[in-house]
C-alpha cells in the first residue's frame, strides 16, 4: 500500500483524520530522522536537536529542563549531552542555581558547525518546503503549534486519571 491509498482510506471521518494525523507524526518522525541520519556528518538527529536547543536558549538549561522542553528523560539528555560533549560540541557545567544541577553550553565548534557544515545542509533543507506556499508555512506553523496544547490537554487529563 503507498501513503496516497493510506490518506484516502483516513480522509472519510473525523475520527479516522485523528488517527491518521497521530500515526503520520510517527512516520514522518522516523523518515526525517533516517534523511537526517544518513545525510548529516557527524551528528545524529537527536543530537542535532539537543545542539540547536541549547544554542538558542538564552539561558543555560539544566538536564532536567533540557529532557521537559524536548519530551523526554533527563537521563536522554545526559546521554546524548556525553556524545555531544566527546566529539568537542558541548562542554558540562554545575548549575549557578542549583549546584546539584548540570548545564549544557556550546563550544566554539559547535558554532564553526552550523556556520559550515550544517548551512550547507540547511540550504537542502529548504526543499522540505518547497511543495507549501508562504501561506500554507505560516498555517501549518501554527497548527504544529498549537499541538503542543492538545499534548499539554492530553498529560493533563492522563495525570488526573492517575490519581
Amino acid at each position: 500500500m503507498k501513503i496516497d491509498e493510506l490518506i484516502l482510506r483516513f480522509s472519510g471521518t473525523k475520527d479516522n483524520q485523528q488517527k491518521a494525523i497521530f500515526n503520520t507524526l510517527f512516520i514522518v518522525s522516523n523518515k526525517l530522522q533516517t534523511l537526517f541520519d544518513n545525510h548529516i556528518p557527524e551528528l545524529s538527529l537527536k543530537q542535532f536537536l539537543l545542539l540547536s536547543v541549547v544554542r538558542q536558549t538564552k539561558e543555560y538549561l539544566t538536564f532536567t529542563q533540557l529532557g521537559e522542553m524536548l519530551g523526554c528523560s533527563r537521563q536522554n539528555i545526559k546521554k546524548i549531552a556525553d556524545v555531544l560533549m566527546k566529539k568537542g560540541f558541548v562542554i558540562m557545567r554545575k548549575s549557578t542555581d542549583d549546584p546539584r544541577a548540570m548545564c549544557i553550553f556550546p563550544t566554539e565548534k559547535s558554532d564553526i558547525y552550523f556556520q559550515n557544515d550544517f548551512s550547507k545542509y540547511q540550504e537542502e533543507l529548504k526543499y522540505l518546503f518547497e511543495v507549501y506556499t508562504d501561506e500554507e508555512v505560516k498555517e501549518l506553523f501554527l497548527l504544529l503549534s498549537k499541538l503542543y496544547s492538545g499534548i499539554d490537554n492530553l498529560e493533563k487529563k492522563s495525570t488526573d486519571k492517575n490519581l
